[in-house]
């Protein structure tokens, strides 16, 4: 069975490295390798002097040290598999997981593989969905326990959410998994966006920490600002499903790369450093964008975002959402993603702000919105 193309890597490969402005971005302020040695004495030399070897299949040991000690929760290195990137670890999981003639529940908008690889295994999906105006993006508790089925395998999430900036409360996240207890179901949580949250007291505790049947889903490329490492992981602690990924991983990657384990590793020891200083670009940055949407209501509805570095403003343009960010591109050099990439209409934009390349990019923008308008 053919897998469709995945719409929003396809529109980035087509503009991401050849407009001048990034205004979608959704990862955060990235760090230079030497940044990262200086944070950590003598690092600089053993990353000179590591032999190119291949590394364990499941990650380095070191390194699901540090990867359990940020997931918390009685969670140890056995729990933890890396990956290259957070893509690899939800396309191994899902194949791992489910099924043909299983079925998942969703919550939509989302990351496009977070479904569509589910559907490519041969699982039914169906969309729990954020309701932006009733709820300002939230689900509905009701509406996902009318979607739960006798042969339904596992519910998905994503918190802090993209595209849309929501984000669970600590009773909510609760309640979410009690539902999931009920029913025996696995709890899939992607949660690469996590410590994006703008007030530290906002963080929730991984799912996989808190759920036997839960699945945490991280990376290095969001909060941590270093998607260059192209490194990821998961966290589950069910034995059983940890060697099926295993053997599924042993077709992939088998390995991730040494020198990414290497500089991962660093980053995760001083995460307090790295999270205090993205959180203050994000938190800059919504600032910005609070005074650009009340300058530009005439073009955009805005729902302030509850954590992350993403949002998803409805555009009221008669043009459509795609159409207004192609002529965008076109005529300023500024990208933004519309919802199309998303699967989700065509009447809302991505802006991302979680990079300090957001302030050059928004003042682009707001000249070309005042000339159009």
């Amino acid at each position: 069975m053919d897998i469709p193309p995945f719409a929003l890597e396809r529109y980035f490969g087509k503009y991401e490295f050849s407009a001048p402005y990034m205004l979608s971005a959704a990862d955060c302020e990235t760090w230079t390798p030497g940044e990262l040695f200086a944070m950590e004495e003598g690092s600089r030399d053993a990353f000179c002097s590591m032999r190119l070897l291949y590394t364990e299949s499941q990650g380095d040991p070191a390194l699901r040290d540090e990867i359990a000690a940020v997931t918390g929760g009685g969670i140890g290195a056995e729990d933890c598999v890396v990956f290259a990137g957070a893509e690899e670890a939800i396309f191994i999981t899902m194949h791992a997981l489910l099924s043909p003639g299983d079925h998942a529940v969703v919550l939509f908008p989302a990351y496009q593989s977070l479904h569509e690889v589910a559907r490519h295994v041969g699982a039914e999906v169906s969309f729990w969905q954020l309701h932006e105006e009733e709820e300002g993006w939230r689900p509905r508790m009701d509406e996902l326990r009318a979607l739960i089925r006798a042969e339904t395998r596992c519910i998905v999430v994503n918190t802090p959410h993209n595209p849309t900036g929501f984000h669970f409360t600590a009773a909510e996240m609760a309640e979410l998994i009690a539902i999931a207890a009920e029913h025996d179901l696995w709890l899939f949580c992607d949660e690469v966006y996590r410590f994006g949250e703008y007030d530290p007291a906002s963080l929730l505790p991984a799912v996989a920490s808190r759920y036997a049947k839960g699945i945490s889903v991280g990376v290095m490329s969001k909060s941590f600002g270093l998607a260059g490492l192209r490194l990821g992981w998961i966290a589950t602690q069910d034995e059983d499903l940890l060697s099926r990924i295993l053997a599924w991983k042993d077709y992939t990657t088998i390995c991730t790369s040494a020198p990414a384990e290497f500089l991962s590793g660093i980053a995760l020891r001083h995460a307090d450093t790295i999270i205090e200083r993205n959180r203050a670009v994000i938190n800059e940055n919504l600032t910005l964008l609070r005074d650009f949407f009340a300058r530009h209501r005439d073009c955009f509805q805005w729902v302030e975002p509850k954590a992350g570095p993403v949002c998803f403003p409805r555009y009221l343009g008669e043009e459509g959402a795609e159409a207004f960010c192609a002529t965008l591109i076109r005529e300023a050099g500024v990208i933004l993603l519309p919802s199309t990439a998303f699967g989700a209409g065509d009447a809302h934009i991505r802006f991302g702000f979680g990079r300090r390349d957001m302030v050059p990019a928004l003042a682009v923008l707001d000249e070309y919105l005042g000339k159009k308008n």
